[in-house]
């Protein structure tokens, strides 16, 4: 047994219980649940040393938290605030580094397409004036602004300037709106695209997943079967889709879409389809209009605004074929990949739920105001 400690723990009921709820607690942090322990066991008036033995701690580890507890309660086992280290760089430096980060490398002519932690930290060494932080400390400045100078997203600028004006139409047809009045019962809004150059890669050899694998492989040769596109109609409000596969993409195969959709029903007897689409060569401009009414009195062309797919709800479409039937792409020949395509439209269409669409064109015009605000690139 070791000798008596001066400092004894004396707890009652009420004061027991504060540091047995911490010592059970699952979710509390290690160091806390180990120092609840020490002063319970200390109540039982255990010795420093059994302590130490029964929790695996030292010595001097017991005393520590005895003596805090003894001295100020329950308060006393938190950590005492700790200052560290002063920082050695100046709040300039930082500014100075996160401002070199928020440039282009290759425009203070250095020869690289973007910035990471050690080569800024390179950079800022070479700078007259600048401090030398390391590449961990240039990445911890750059963490606390949130800047991940390694990531990067794809964007594309409007260069429509009527852009809110031709897109606000189509947002409104999503809303069951024309022209500021409710669509009618027998009126129809779908949404049109083709989606071109869909390959049949035979692969020379298919390796499935296997038990314990995290991963399948797909071999990376492959012979080439042909291309084809697949020209599709989604139905925006029924959520239905209608599609067909061409040898290539053209206004015969547009307008070959347009007949079978129009032939059938509800559409044939419909007061009015609008159809809407992109700018793409087989249906642009006033022409593709004059066209397709020529042909179908009661069918509508909509067009969207230069680079706006991303308000074609079709464009939704084509994302799920692409992530659940063309990839990996792996089809003998054509005839397959028509198959496959034609099948998971019956399969989806069983299924199939109008797209939950909640972008308006108070979105959008909320959304081209803080494009407006931002300076343009120089």
């Amino acid at each position: 047994m070791g000798g008596v400690s001066p400092f004894l723990v004396v707890v009652d009921d009420e004061q027991r219980r504060r540091p047995e709820a911490v010592a059970a607690r699952t979710t509390a942090p290690h160091r806390q649940v180990v120092r609840a322990r020490i002063v319970l066991a200390a109540a039982q008036g255990w010795s420093n040393i059994n302590i130490a033995k029964q929790l695996r701690l030292h010595e001097n580890t017991v005393r520590t938290w005895r003596r805090r507890y003894t001295q100020r309660g329950i308060e006393g086992l938190a950590d005492l605030p700790r200052f560290g280290r002063p920082p050695c760089y100046r709040p300039s430096a930082r500014a100075e580094v996160k401002a070199m980060a928020c440039e282009l490398p290759a425009r203070t002519g250095v020869p690289l397409s973007r910035w990471s932690g050690r080569e800024l930290a390179r950079q800022a060494a070479l700078r007259p004036g600048c401090c030398s932080p390391s590449p961990a400390t240039v990445r911890r400045w750059l963490a606390a602004d949130a800047l991940r100078l390694w990531r990067y997203r794809s964007w594309i600028t409007r260069r429509d300037p009527d852009f809110a004006a031709k897109a606000a139409p189509v947002l409104d047809l999503y809303a069951r709106l024309w022209h500021g009045q409710p669509l009618e019962e027998g009126d129809f809004v779908l949404s049109a695209d083709e989606k071109t150059s869909i390959q049949a890669r035979g692969r020379l050899a298919c390796t499935p997943a296997r038990p314990g694998s995290r991963l399948a492989r797909v071999e990376h040769e492959y012979t080439r079967g042909g291309a084809l596109a697949y020209l599709a109609v989604w139905d925006v409000h029924r959520g239905q889709l209608t599609g067909r596969t061409e040898a290539k993409n053209g206004i015969a195969s547009f307008a070959a879409l347009v007949e079978q959709v129009m032939t059938g029903e509800p559409y044939a007897s419909a007061k009015r389809v609008f159809w809407i689409v992109d700018n793409g060569s087989a249906h642009r401009g006033q022409t593709s209009i004059d066209r397709l009414m020529a042909r179908w009195p009661n069918a509508y062309l909509v067009h969207l605004p230069v680079h706006a797919s991303w308000l074609n709800q079709i464009e939704i479409y084509f994302s799920i074929i692409q992530r659940k039937v063309l990839t990996p792409n792996d089809f003998p020949d054509l005839a397959a990949v028509e198959a496959r395509l034609c099948a998971f439209e019956d399969r989806y269409n069983a299924t199939a739920q109008p797209f939950d669409w909640k972008f308006t064109r108070h979105d959008l015009d909320d959304l081209i105001n803080r494009l407006d605000q931002v300076p343009a690139a120089a």
